[in-house]
């Protein structure tokens, strides 16, 4: 009997999903998590809009990595009030207006979407002045929108915005960011890209609250030491220069320079900085490209460090292809990356094939011999007749130097047997080494003006032999005082006046230089009249009395007026520019790697005018020469030293006074008042950071050019500018009589 089972029901049908509108503020969430990824993210988009704005100088302070602050401030053309509403909104910009202006955009930006999407995963603050207006203006952002009005506010030229709490609405990501010392490397890799490609801008990167920035870069016209000040001097000395152009319409049209490691580079990852149109961005099969030329050219798979610049027509340019626009898409781009490939790879076998190792022959130091007297050497024969040729001698005991452990010249040339020379051969070398300097420090061997020879001669003919040797083969020891230094040559120790030093110096590379030299432009062209009237306040005695401003405004319109009349002459032999206005505007790069101290420029201009004879060609030559000279030398900063007694200028006494609390102190059996000592830090770093850069020009570029042209004059013998304080032959004989 078979048993009929039941039927199951009808399965219901599901539900099928409806397709819902997403609200705007979960739109814009997404969004803003695809444009802000990272704090670095945030960094890029802030500082593009800032070279947007035309700014001259950025500022970017950071605190944790970016996710408690990111502080960008630049001295653009601002926002005007009436765009602060709108100012965050999504797609908001003042970059374009049609979609067809994306075929000639040049601007950084042009989504309007970074300060949007900042607003929705972080706290944004805005300050802003244009130009014009006598006060700024201060907003906060929350969600696209404005929080409050904006409220009037004391500001400085351009834009200063805040992004606090990045994140603190998205738990997760923030979790996975919380190494904050990777995402600062981060921030400063990008700043240091930045800063060798826009060279015309300043960049300053560092940890909020921290004294120092990890970048801090001014505006340069050479690439080449814009590389150099970020990434390193060895970077630098080991770079190629690399051009190329196309402009063939049928295949590609491009014009890319840029500077490429050589076969003496060594790093352990590649480093390639990429612009494209004056835009950061990153190209993997470029840089693909290159790893395969060097690893296909040089040993051992060499990672290079590449930077190029590459411009293209705007309409061959797609920069709407990612969401942080950190990458763009080219015509033509497999073109132009082979002939790039190939230039690269063409300029790197060149390169290689020129490469030459020279054995290097270490003469006897004077401080270190290596070999023996003929007559000890004769003394050690009669004792070990089997001795076949000289032998090296034990250096006696209080003819031992000890030089700096972190020099590394001489470290290894005690154990090396020096090769002699012939005289010829000595000759030769000597004059090779002379006319290389020569030829790289001095464009013109000779003067044009026979006045200018007649000052170098009288230089030789003054010149004192027994200091020349002392600066020759000096070592540097180190600062004795903010005036003095310690130098150590042979067994005798000396101070050293670096100011008389560095004077002299100054005024023979000025005559040795003469209508040759570089130039540095100021940032901001300084007035002549207000530099004058400065100095002339600065020798007043009496600053407060009033009664002779009149004669100090006459006396810097005289000077002003005199010094335009001389602006040919200036610019043309000293490159001391002064334009139609009275307004300085370069000055001569008379050592490389030095700046002088900007401070004393009023008392320099002072001194133009006033102590030089410019009636007499000589007598006009040498004064504008030492006025220089003066200006350039390593005076000490006019900021007290910190150190030792010089704290004391650092102490800033704070007043408590029992009326401030409403408290009657004396009632209460205390003082009438309470003087407390704090120190201003601020002031403090400052000095510190002038003092050391200081110190660090002295030993790295004063005493290496010191060795190479200075001529002391007789005169520095009786001038106190050299004094020996000690002689390790005198000492080893109070030591041995102990």
């Amino acid at each position: 009997m078979e048993i009929e089972e039941p039927e199951p029901p009808p399965r219901q049908p599901k539900e099928l999903p409806k397709i819902r509108r997403l609200h705007d503020s979960v739109v814009n969430r997404i969004a803003a998590g695809e444009v802000i990824q990272r704090p670095v993210s945030a960094v890029k988009e802030l500082v593009e809009n800032s070279i947007d704005a035309r700014s001259t100088a950025i500022n970017v302070a950071v605190k944790d990595g970016g996710l408690k602050l990111i502080q960008v401030s630049d001295d653009g053309h601002g926002i005007r009030y009436e765009d602060l509403p709108i100012l965050c909104e999504r797609h908001t910009t003042s970059k374009l207006s049609t979609f067809e202006d994306l075929q000639s955009i040049k601007s950084m930006g042009f989504r309007g979407e970074a300060l949007a999407s900042m607003t929705y995963v972080a706290h944004v603050t805005v300050t802003t002045i244009t130009n014009g207006q006598l006060h700024g203006y201060r907003v906060s952002y929350k969600d696209g929108a404005m929080e409050h009005e904006p409220k009037a506010c004391a500001a400085v030229k351009g834009t200063q915005i805040m992004v606090e709490n990045l994140f603190y609405n998205m738990v997760a990501r923030r979790k996975t960011l919380q190494n904050s010392a990777d995402d600062y490397s981060k921030i400063v890799d990008l700043l240091s890209r930045f800063a060798i490609h826009h060279i015309g801008l300043s960049f300053s990167c560092r940890k909020h609250g921290a004294a120092r920035a990890d970048v801090h870069t001014v505006a340069t016209s050479s690439r080449l030491d814009a590389i150099k000040s970020v990434y390193g001097v060895s970077v630098a000395h080991n770079l190629l220069k690399v051009e190329a152009q196309d402009d063939d319409p049928s295949s590609s049209i491009f014009e890319m320079n840029g500077f490429i490691s050589n076969s003496s580079y060594s790093a352990k990852k590649t480093t390639m900085v990429l612009f494209i149109n004056d835009r950061l961005v990153e190209c993997t099969a470029l840089k693909r490209a290159m790893e395969v030329v060097y690893a296909a050219t040089l040993p051992k798979a060499s990672k290079p460090f590449i930077y190029m610049a590459i411009t293209l027509p705007p309409e061959h340019v797609d920069v709407n292809v990612h969401p942080t626009k950190k990458e763009v898409s080219l015509l033509s781009q497999e073109v132009i990356i082979g002939k790039i490939q190939s230039l690269v790879e063409s300029k790197l076998r060149n390169s290689n094939e020129a490469r030459t190792f020279q054995e290097q022959t270490v003469e006897p130091s004077a401080s270190c011999p290596i070999t023996a007297s003929p007559m000890v050497a004769n003394k050690d024969r009669r004792h070990n007749p089997s001795s076949s040729g000289p032998k090296s001698q034990k250096v006696p005991v209080q003819k031992m130097v000890r030089t700096d452990s972190l020099d590394p010249a001489g470290r290894l040339h005690a154990y090396l047997q020096a090769k002699p020379l012939t005289d010829l051969e000595n000759s030769n070398s000597l004059t090779a080494i002379r006319s290389s300097i020569r030829q790289r420090r001095n464009p013109k061997e000779t003067a044009d003006l026979s006045s200018i020879q007649e000052l170098l001669d009288e230089i030789d003919s003054k010149c004192h032999s027994g200091l020349l040797d002392i600066v020759r083969h000096c070592t540097y020891v180190g600062m004795a005082d903010d005036v003095c230094a310690l130098l150590q040559h042979n067994t005798n120790l000396y101070l050293a006046n670096v100011v008389n030093l560095s004077k002299e110096l100054m005024y023979q590379q000025v005559l040795r230089r003469f209508a040759h030299f570089n130039g540095i432009k100021l940032s901001d062209p300084a007035p002549l009249p207000e530099l004058i009237t400065l100095a002339l306040k600065e020798e007043d005695l009496d600053p407060e009395c009033s009664e002779n401003d009149d004669l100090k405004k006459k006396i810097a319109e005289l000077n002003t007026n005199l010094l335009k009349q001389k602006a040919e002459l200036l610019d043309e032999y000293f490159c001391v520019h002064v334009d139609e206005d009275g307004n300085l505007c370069w000055l001569p790069v008379i050592l490389d790697q030095y700046t002088p101290d900007m401070d004393r420029l009023p008392e320099f201009v002072l001194c133009l005018g006033n102590d030089v004879d410019w009636e007499d060609e000589k007598n006009c030559l040498q004064g504008i020469s030492a006025a220089l000279g003066n200006f350039y030398a390593m005076h000490p900063p006019l900021l007290p030293n910190p150190s030792g007694d010089g704290l004391q200028f650092y102490k800033r006494s704070k007043h408590l006074s029992a009326s401030d609390d409403g408290i009657d102190i004396s009632v209460n059996g205390g003082n009438d008042s309470k003087m407390e000592d704090e120190i201003d830090h601020e002031l403090m770093a400052e000095a510190q950071i002038a003092w050391s850069q200081r110190e660090w020009s002295i030993q790295h570029v004063l005493f290496p050019s010191l060795r190479l042209f200075l001529k002391p004059p007789v005169s520095m013998a009786a001038n106190g500018t050299f004094v020996q304080v000690a002689s390790l032959e005198k000492l080893y004989k109070i030591f041995e009589r102990c």
